[in-house]
């Protein structure tokens, strides 16, 4: 039977492995030689995931000089993801706090009356928020009902990032204790002058 090509989302995840497990920076042609011989992502497709993923905030990029790099800190995704839920869970609740004022207003509108056009209006706009609670709702379940195997590789991709995160916190408090031993630098000047912020430590 022929093998089943990798899902858009699937690509998605794969490629932001490549940055979490080597904590590294690319220009688009190493992100072009790498994902087809180590994640199975055809080097035709590389180009718009990697912008889909800077487009979501899930990978950063600059130029320097004549060139692009890319880059994906190892909680970004987690963030981004969260941040986006926050948001919709937001929108849902304001959808739904206008829906119960609009129904009541409707009620009321009700006792002693007979059809109105403000009434006619009131319906026709309760129709409206409850299609977009709907979407919203919708767009909130996909974020909460992930499909098993999606979940699991999610929970590699988190625990790769973490290891990756904790391997750069132990080099940078190995590079803090050579400069104390070294040049006799207090840690509080060498926190302030590479912008290391007091509460900097491993991730449990």
């Amino acid at each position: 039977s022929k093998k089943k090509g990798l899902s858009f989302e699937e690509k998605r995840a794969r490629m932001l492995e490549i940055f979490f497990e080597t904590v590294d920076v690319f220009q688009l042609k190493d992100i072009e030689k790498i994902a087809p011989k180590e994640k199975g992502i055809t080097s035709m497709s590389v180009k718009e995931i990697l912008q889909s993923l800077v487009d979501d905030g899930m990978v950063d990029t600059d130029r320097i000089g004549t060139s692009n790099y890319f880059w994906a800190f190892p909680s970004k995704a987690l963030h981004s993801r969260k941040r986006k839920l926050a948001e919709l869970e937001s929108q849902f609740a304001e959808s739904s706090q206008k829906k119960e004022a609009l129904q009541k207003s409707l009620e009321k509108s009700k006792i002693g009356r007979e059809d109105t056009a403000e009434r006619a209006t009131l319906i026709e706009e309760l129709s409206a928020f409850r299609q977009k609670k709907d979407q919203l709702k919708a767009e909130i379940e996909k974020y909460r009902e992930c499909d098993p195997d999606v979940v699991e590789e999610m929970r590699q991709t988190n625990k790769i990032a973490k290891e990756a995160a904790n391997r750069w916190t132990d080099n940078i408090f190995s590079i803090k204790s050579w400069a104390k031993r070294k040049f006799g630098f207090e840690e509080s000047r060498i926190d302030k002058s590479f912008g290391i912020p007091e509460d900097f430590d491993y991730i449990d």
